[in-house]
C-alpha cells in the first residue's frame, strides 16, 4: 500500500453488461486496442453482483463516506435486463449507509416506459448518449446493420422528458465531432431541455490519434469547435442548461476543485467493476493497449482500498507528480490537469507524454480564462 492514506473512492462505475446492441464506429470499447471485452461475461452473474455490493458497503463504512455516487454502465447496461439491474440497485441501496446516487448511462434505445417505471421505483437517473440532430447522430451511432439510432433515442427522450419521469433525466453526452457545427449540435440538444450536457472528445492518442489530429502547425480543430460552443453557451442571457467540461472548468479558474477527470488536477476518485468482477482503472484506457486498466483485483477477494497499491493507481494520488515535464512547466496545467491520462499514451513511451489535444486544451483554457477575467475586471469597474 502506498505511503499516504488511501483516499476514498466516491464513483463506482458498474458494468453490468459487457456488450452493446449499437456498433458506434467511435466506440473506445469495441474499435479500439483492448479487445478483452471478447471474453468477458455478458451479464453479472448473481455472485459478482453480491459482491460488487459488499465491496461498495464495506468502502463506504471504511472511509466514513456520507455520499456515493454508482454509474451503471456497459456495453448497454440496459442488455442486463429489468431483474439484474432491480436486484443491483435494491441491494445497493440497503446494504450502502450513505447517500447513494445511482445513474444509468444508456445508449437509449432500449428505455421504455417499463425501465422508467423500474428507475422511478428505485431512484435511478438517466444519462442519454445523443450526438446531435438525426444527421449528426446517425452518422456514427448506428445498429449493426448499419441503420441510424436517432429515432429510437428520440423517442426514448420523449418519454424520460414527460411530467412522469422527468425528475429522472440526468443529461445528455454528446461526442464531438468536427464535422458538425458545434452551435447547431448544442442547439438540436437544447431541444430536449436536459438539465446538464456532456461533450466527449473522441478517444485517441499519439499512437492511434482522434480524427482531425495531428493538425498543422498553429492549428487548434477542437478547440475551435469547443470556443464556438463556449461563446454561444456562455454568452446567452441566461442559463440554458449545464455544459459539464465548462462549468468545471469555470470552477477551477475560480478558486474550486474540479470533479470531472481531465479538467483540474485533483485525483480520479472512482473506479470500475467489470462484469467479470474485476477491479480495473477508468475504462477509456482501453483505447490505448490491451490491459491497460487492470489491476489484477477482484471484488470477490479483494478490497478496492486494495487497488491503491497498484503502482498505475498510485500515481493518481499526485497528478501533478504523474505529468511530463511540458505539462508541469505549463501556465495552464491547472485547468486541464494534462487532459484525460488515456489520451498521452504514445507506443514504446506510455504515459510520460502531454495530450494529443494539447494544443487544443491550451487555446479552449486560454479563451475561457480571458473570457472571465475581462468580466471579473468589469465587474469591479461597475462595482467601485
Amino acid at each position: 500500500m502506498p505511503d499516504v492514506p488511501p483516499l476514498p473512492f466516491r464513483q463506482f462505475i458498474i458494468k453490468v453488461h459487457s456488450r452493446c446492441n449499437l456498433a458506434c464506429d467511435y466506440c473506445y470499447v469495441y474499435t479500439k486496442a483492448d479487445e478483452r471485452w471478447r471474453s468477458r461475461p455478458r451479464v453479472m452473474t448473481p455472485r459478482v453482483v453480491e459482491f460488487t455490493v459488499r465491496r461498495v458497503a464495506e468502502h463506504v463504512r471504511v472511509h466514513g463516506l456520507d455520499e456515493a455516487e454508482v454509474i451503471l454502465h456497459g456495453g448497454e447496461p440496459l442488455l442486463a435486463g429489468p431483474a439484474t439491474i432491480g436486484r443491483l440497485v435494491s441491494d445497493l441501496r440497503l446494504a450502502v449507509p450513505a447517500r447513494l446516487k445511482v445513474t444509468v448511462q444508456t445508449n437509449g434505445t432500449l428505455l421504455d416506459e417499463d425501465f422508467l417505471n423500474l428507475f422511478r421505483e428505485l431512484r435511478v437517473r438517466v444519462g442519454v448518449s445523443l450526438d446531435g440532430d438525426a444527421a449528426a447522430h446517425d452518422r456514427h451511432r448506428v445498429g449493426p446493420s448499419g441503420h441510424g439510432s436517432h429515432r429510437d433515442v428520440q423517442r426514448a427522450l420523449a418519454a424520460l422528458a414527460s411530467r412522469e419521469y422527468r425528475h429522472l433525466f440526468a443529461g445528455l453526452l454528446c461526442t464531438v465531432d468536427l464535422v458538425n457545427d458545434p452551435v447547431t449540435t448544442y442547439e438540436a440538444l437544447l431541444e430536449y431541455e436536459p438539465p446538464k450536457v456532456d461533450f466527449l472528445l473522441p478517444h485517441g492518442n499519439w499512437t492511434n490519434p482522434p480524427p482531425g489530429l495531428p493538425a498543422g502547425p498553429g492549428a487548434t480543430p477542437y478547440a475551435d469547435w469547443l470556443i464556438a460552443l463556449f461563446d454561444r453557451w456562455y454568452s446567452a442571457p441566461e442559463r440554458e442548461t449545464g455544459v459539464r467540461v465548462f462549468d468545471e472548468i469555470l470552477a477551477v479558474l475560480l478558486g474550486g476543485h474540479s470533479r470531472l477527470e481531465g479538467v483540474g488536477l485533483g485525483p480520479a476518485a472512482m473506479i470500475v467493476v467489470e462484469t467479470d468482477g474485476m477491479i480495473e482503472q477508468s475504462d477509456i484506457l482501453a483505447s490505448t493497449f490491451e490491459g491497460a486498466a487492470a489491476t489484477g483485483l477482484h471484488v470477490v477477494r479483494d478490497s478496492f482500498d486494495a487497488a491503491w497499491g497498484v503502482p498505475a493507481v498510485t500515481a493518481r494520488l499526485n497528478e501533478l507528480a504523474d505529468l511530463c515535464e511540458t505539462c508541469r512547466s505549463c501556465r495552464h496545467r491547472v485547468v486541464c490537469g494534462g487532459g484525460l491520462p488515456a489520451h498521452r499514451y504514445r507506443a514504446g513511451y506510455g504515459f510520460d507524454n502531454p495530450s494529443v489535444y494539447c494544443p487544443d486544451l491550451y487555446r479552449l483554457a486560454g479563451h475561457i480564462r480571458d473570457r472571465v477575467s475581462a468580466d471579473l475586471a468589469e465587474l469591479r469597474r461597475a462595482t467601485r
